[in-house]
């Protein structure tokens, strides 16, 4: 389905060119010795505007204007069309045998008219049909994370039944439970603790990374205390991991599927490790299970990574990577943040 809809992108294309070639050579037909001069000169131009307009769209407006490198944009821009039309001019000048047009600089100001300024243009209009159509997908995309967030505060509604009355509950559980009993003690404060970081503390847009780790490592020592000496858990945070923020439960998912996957091999390792570290401006969290070909009932990863990915679609447009990679007796995800 992906691959049908990017030839259909992509034939829209050819059907765009191939009416601007048609249209433009029935206009100037005329105002050239034979027919197929005619249709070279035309292609020429054509296709020098397509190439000028597509370099525009989709290397200068993403890697400068969008990340705010105006003057660079505005600079790089300028030469570009220029030295473009200067080589067009040329080319044109051999090919329809014009000197005018090879010594473009003998009448500076009927080449700026004629060429160049109407080419700056072209490219102009190219470029704003370019930046119309990403103000409408960010419209787009804006409306669809309002939705999903309303709809995401209306299920954390529906599920804060009385958390009061669940926080005096399991007060009362621990103290009955026996001092010398420490892990579960220890099992049941680390329980309380994430119940309240979901409760109270995820209601901002962004969360400080450290309070995601902390509730992170809660979550997978609960875990392991299901497991026994046959499992392995690997927690792995280097230092720098901080001083950052992230959207509220993002990285969760990932572990709670690892653990929802894991192996059970009586004869191998089992075990599931997270990595979590900093490259440059990028914040990468990994995680990596052993699985078992022959228990996977279900697709691994299921709707749970597919909620995961459109999330981060949503909410880290252009700035995140994710790749996934199932191999025999493994399973990794490996999350790319770019951070502002």
């Amino acid at each position: 389905m992906q691959n049908s809809g990017l030839l259909k992108y992509k034939l829209h294309h050819v059907f765009f060119w191939m009416l601007v070639f048609g249209v433009w050579y029935f206009l100037r037909m005329d105002d050239y010795s034979t027919q197929r001069k005619a249709f070279i000169v035309t292609f020429i131009k054509v296709a020098e505007l397509a190439l000028m307009i597509y370099i525009t769209n989709y290397v200068l407006i993403p890697r400068l204007l969008y990340k705010k490198y105006y003057v660079w944009f505005a600079i790089i821009f300028i030469a570009m069309i220029f030295c473009s039309s200067i080589i067009k001019m040329n080319i044109l000048g051999r090919v329809i045998n014009s000197p005018a047009l090879i010594n473009w600089s003998a009448n500076l100001k009927k080449s700026l008219y004629d060429n160049i300024i109407p080419h700056f243009f072209l490219v102009i209009a190219g470029a704003a049909v370019k930046l119309m159509l990403d103000y409408g997908k960010l419209q787009q995309r804006m409306i669809e994370t309002a939705k999903e967030k309303a709809e995401a505060e209306l299920n954390f509604l529906k599920s804060q039944i009385n958390p009061h009355f669940v926080f005096n509950s399991l007060n009362s559980v621990y103290f009955l439970i026996h001092k010398d009993n420490q892990e579960a003690r220890g099992a049941l404060h680390k329980f309380s603790e994430m119940l309240r970081y979901q409760l109270y503390e995820v209601k901002d847009d962004k969360i400080p990374i450290e309070k995601e780790i902390h509730y992170l490592k809660d979550y997978m020592d609960l875990q392991q205390l299901r497991k026994d000496e046959k499992y392995t858990v690997q927690f792995n945070c280097t230092p720098d991991v901080k001083g950052f923020s992230i959207e509220p439960l993002l990285l969760v998912p990932f572990v709670e599927n690892a653990f929802k996957h894991i192996s059970h091999f009586n004869d191998k390792p089992n075990f599931v490790k997270v990595d979590m570290f900093l490259v440059k401006n990028s914040f990468i969290f990994s995680v990596t299970n052993s699985r078992e070909e022959q228990r996977a009932t279900e697709q691994h990863g299921g709707i749970g990574l597919n909620n995961v990915k459109r999330r981060l679609e949503l909410l880290y447009p252009g700035k995140q990577e994710l790749k996934i990679d199932k191999a025999e007796e493994t399973f990794s995800i490996q999350l790319n943040l770019q951070l502002s």
